[in-house]
């Protein structure tokens, strides 16, 4: 666990491109799945009520359209979280997610059904959460991620902690260091520049 403490304490004392980190960048290279937690991660984490009891919540496009260049890119995008929400629901149909698990209380029970299910081993998972029901699954796989306003405990148990905030453009980073990692990024760009 030392290894993944020194890197997320680098990471935050000395914002920038992930590419500095060549730790990181190794075990980018390997992932085939990129899991998220929801609130706080794929959101800020405020949960808004109607006045018919109705849960809603706000998702950025930026991580949106990150989560699409992964699925250009052959990566499996999916989410794990313990609440319920109809929003959460359209927003994962909407982003054509693989796996859409709501309302976990056993997130490793989960995720293991997951590996079971595609045959993929924990390295070439990575996994982004934002709070100490995630650390069960930081600490098992290939490549832990966290928002900026991720709970202390995860900032220090994970490879990576993005600059920016969950449901302001965590999510698209942590995409994004997933191709750069997998040398895909500028191929990528250089696509979607000749549209």
């Amino acid at each position: 666990m030392e290894g993944y403490r020194t890197i997320a304490r680098d990471r935050r004392q000395q914002p920038g491109p992930a590419g500095e980190n060549r730790i990181v960048m190794e075990k980018a290279k390997d992932i085939k799945i990129i899991l998220l937690d929801v609130d706080g991660v794929m959101t800020d984490g405020t949960i808004h009520y109607t006045g018919n009891g109705a849960e809603g919540k706000s998702f950025n496009t930026q991580d949106g359209f990150g989560l699409r260049l992964l699925r250009e890119a052959g990566i499996d995008t999916g989410l794990i979280t313990s609440r319920s929400s109809e929003a959460v629901s359209r927003r994962a149909e909407e982003l054509n997610m693989c796996h859409a698990y709501q309302g976990s209380s056993n997130k490793l029970a989960t995720f293991q059904e997951i590996l079971k299910n595609t045959g993929y081993k924990p390295f070439q998972v990575a996994y982004m959460g934002d709070d100490w029901l995630d650390l069960c699954l930081l600490t098992r796989v290939g490549l832990a991620l966290a928002p900026a306003n991720a709970v202390a405990a995860v900032k220090d148990a994970v490879h990576y902690v993005t600059a920016h905030q969950g449901g302001a453009g965590a999510v698209r980073e942590a995409c994004e260091v997933i191709l750069e990692g997998k040398g895909l990024l500028n191929e990528m760009l250089q696509r979607y520049l000749s549209r």
